[in-house]
């Protein structure tokens, strides 16, 4: 008997990242992740004021040109002394084109003069799953994680803001940590973890 074809559904991201640390994660369950570079698609425009704003609008953006299913990443730095920023902008912190290293220097700059016992932030991470453009109930996951903010980089793994994401439960930045071991703790690990039963659920129903 022919083997069928698995579900198809697109990552609505073009954070090279994002992408593995998604594969990685998702790589258990019997579909395809196809990221949207596959399909020439563009990153959408973050018009949203939150992170479930921006995941639900790139999620329908992909799956508008692919006309696939399709799941989308929205995450970033939360910095209590900031105001809460860089937020939903944490990937524009530094300006539209800059690196990674560009905006780690500029938060660093900007947190020099505050306490040590100021230096609260958590890592948000917002997956939007949608079967359709205009599906009207996408699948919402939410994750947080509790860290500080260095008061310079550490370590050379991860990507973004974590050279500079200190993790009390584990003494060390989060680019200190092995990828095994940050996607078992981080806010995307537990997202994907919500996701995965989700699915699990799904799949269990229809058998």
């Amino acid at each position: 008997m022919a083997k069928e074809n698995p579900l198809q559904i697109v990552l609505a991201t073009s954070n090279e990242g994002k992408i593995a640390e998604l594969q990685s994660m998702l790589q258990i369950l019997p579909i395809e992740w196809i990221p949207q570079s596959e399909f020439n698609i563009s990153d959408a425009d973050e018009t949203g004021k939150t992170f479930i704003e921006n995941a639900i609008l790139k999620a329908r953006h992909a799956a508008k040109i692919s006309g696939l299913p399709a799941l989308a990443d929205d995450s970033g730095l939360v910095v209590d002394a900031l105001d809460g920023a860089p937020g939903v902008y944490s990937a524009r912190y530094a300006g539209e084109n800059a690196t990674a290293d560009e905006r780690n220097r500029k938060l660093l700059a900007e947190m020099k003069d505050v306490d040590k016992s100021d230096r609260g932030a958590s890592y948000h991470c917002v997956l939007a799953l949608v079967e359709y453009e205009d599906d009207p109930v996408p699948l919402i996951c939410h994750g947080i994680w509790e860290g500080s903010i260095l008061h310079e980089p550490r370590g050379n793994n991860g990507f973004g803001y974590d050279p500079v994401f200190y993790v009390p439960t584990h003494h060390c930045s989060a680019a200190e940590l092995s990828p095994l071991e940050k996607n078992h703790i981080s806010h995307r690990g537990q997202v994907v973890d919500q996701l995965l039963e989700v699915f699990h659920t799904m799949i269990e129903h229809k058998h």
